[in-house]
């Protein structure tokens, strides 16, 4: 049976969801690495503007009744010593010009001597970020205000924004990298517990079906008790196929054997030919139907019983011993000797008796119902690189068949329609040599007439 998958493979529809997770955290790494850095170098460069500014402030004084600049060198050092930009600087007082650039635009809105006030804008061709303070300075006759503006192109600022980026990528993909290996492990870990239930169910034999005790997550409990139960109802289905084979197999025969006898009584009484030739027509076709039930139903049971095989220890030379024993009286009807040939020692092998004897009548049967009167078969049971349980007979052998194609059901020698059969015998033997893992051998006599058929098994 083959399942085919409607939804794709789960560990496949984890694996990607837990990487869209990842690249989404990965994403929102970047933006808030790249947000918070750039920030912080903005801040920083405002903190130096602002640092600058009030330098410049400090340094402001009244002389004479006016206000007086002695421009300090840290105060735009500062700003130099950080980066290569370009700095631009005003001071004006009372709306003149003391130093600086004269064309910096004034500020909006304008400072408080409690606030500074910052802008962004561009100035000759250039973006900059200035910080403007006022200041009070006293002249002895009144106060006057001073506004100072110290302005700063953002070349250095871009710079340190791109090598924020470059670490937030490379963050961000290191993060994508580790959380995708992450989530295929992840994957894998939650589906393990699935692998192991199924490897818990496939080591199992045919003959196994115990309830699945196997340990497993809260989530999969519900799976393990529906196939627990589907084992159950499989068990009992088994049991109940079993019982069936064996109660037709008797009610079959029994009745067929009643009519045959009762035939056999009827055609002894009759005295036309016509009527007795009738009656024998009867009784073949009885006997074809009797064998061919009862063999239908004996390959049944081999099939049954090879799909759930329960090998114990078994010795060969005994089941062969019993299987010629009850076919012995067969035999001597026909006036056919059976010969046979057993190793000294005992020949231990694992296996089913019920099937391996089986086997080993359909083909002594055969040989038997296939040879002349006053002929014999040769059983031979030997031990070396293999088990051989070889059967030889000096009856019609299988003429132009082809030898492997006897082996399929319903399947006889070219030669032998004459003969009651049904063409299951070899076949049974087959599939009970393919269950002990072994194979069926049919070839010619190599003595003479007739045919020799063999099973073969690995040595145990």
């Amino acid at each position: 049976m083959t399942v085919r998958s409607q939804q794709g493979s789960i560990r496949r529809r984890l694996f990607i969801q837990l990487a869209a997770i990842a690249a989404l955290l990965s994403i929102l790494l970047f933006l808030v690495v790249r947000g918070l850095a750039g920030s912080a170098a903005e801040a920083t460069q405002d903190g130096i503007l602002a640092a600058s500014a009030t330098s410049i402030a400090d340094a402001l004084r009244a002389e004479g009744g006016s206000v007086t600049l002695d421009l300090p060198y840290s105060a735009l050092s500062m700003l130099g010593s950080v980066n290569q930009d370009r700095v631009f600087y005003s001071v004006v007082a009372e709306g003149e010009t003391l130093t600086g650039y004269s064309d910096l635009p004034e500020p909006r809105p304008l400072p408080t001597l409690s606030s500074n006030t910052f802008q962004t804008f561009d100035y000759r061709g250039e973006e900059v970020r200035m910080v403007s303070v006022t200041r009070s300075v006293s002249t002895g006759v009144e106060p006057v205000n001073v506004l100072i503006s110290v302005a700063q192109t953002r070349e250095g600022l871009a710079a340190v924004t791109q090598r924020i980026t470059t670490f937030a990528t490379a963050a961000g993909v290191g993060f994508f990298l580790v959380a995708t290996a992450l989530s295929l492990w992840a994957a894998q870990t939650a589906l393990a517990p699935v692998n192991a239930m199924a490897s818990a169910v496939t080591r199992r034999g045919p003959a196994d079906l115990r309830p699945l005790t196997t340990e497993a997550p809260t989530e999969l409990q519900p799976v393990v008790e529906a196939l627990n139960s589907f084992i159950a109802r499989l068990r009992a289905s088994l049991q109940r196929s079993e019982d069936l084979i064996v109660e037709a197999a008797h009610r079959v025969r029994t009745p067929l054997a009643t009519v045959r006898a009762k035939a056999e009584v009827t055609h002894r009484k009759l005295q036309k030919p016509e009527h007795r030739q009738t009656m024998r027509e009867m009784i073949r076709a009885i006997d074809e139907s009797s064998r061919s039930a009862g063999q239908l139903l004996d390959h049944a049971m081999v099939t049954f019983r090879s799909d759930h095989l329960e090998p114990e220890n078994l010795e060969l030379s005994e089941i062969l011993r019993e299987t010629i024993s009850r076919l012995e009286p067969t035999a001597e009807l026909k006036d056919v000797g059976i010969e046979c040939n057993y190793p000294a020692a005992p020949v231990p092998f694992r296996g089913d008796w019920l099937l391996l004897q089986s086997a080993m009548v359909n083909i002594l049967d055969n040989a038997i119902k296939y040879s002349p009167e006053d002929s014999s078969v040769h059983v031979e049971l030997t031990n070396g690189e293999s088990i051989r349980i070889s059967v030889t007979d000096q009856g019609r052998g299988f003429g132009e068949t082809d030898l492997n194609s006897l082996k399929s059901r319903f399947t006889r020698g070219s030669n032998v329609s004459d003969i009651v059969g049904s063409g299951l015998g070899l076949t049974i033997a087959d599939d009970v040599a393919r269950a002990h893992g072994g194979y069926l051998e049919i070839t010619s006599n190599q003595k003479g007439q007739g045919a020799c058929v063999s099973l073969v098994f690995s040595p145990q």
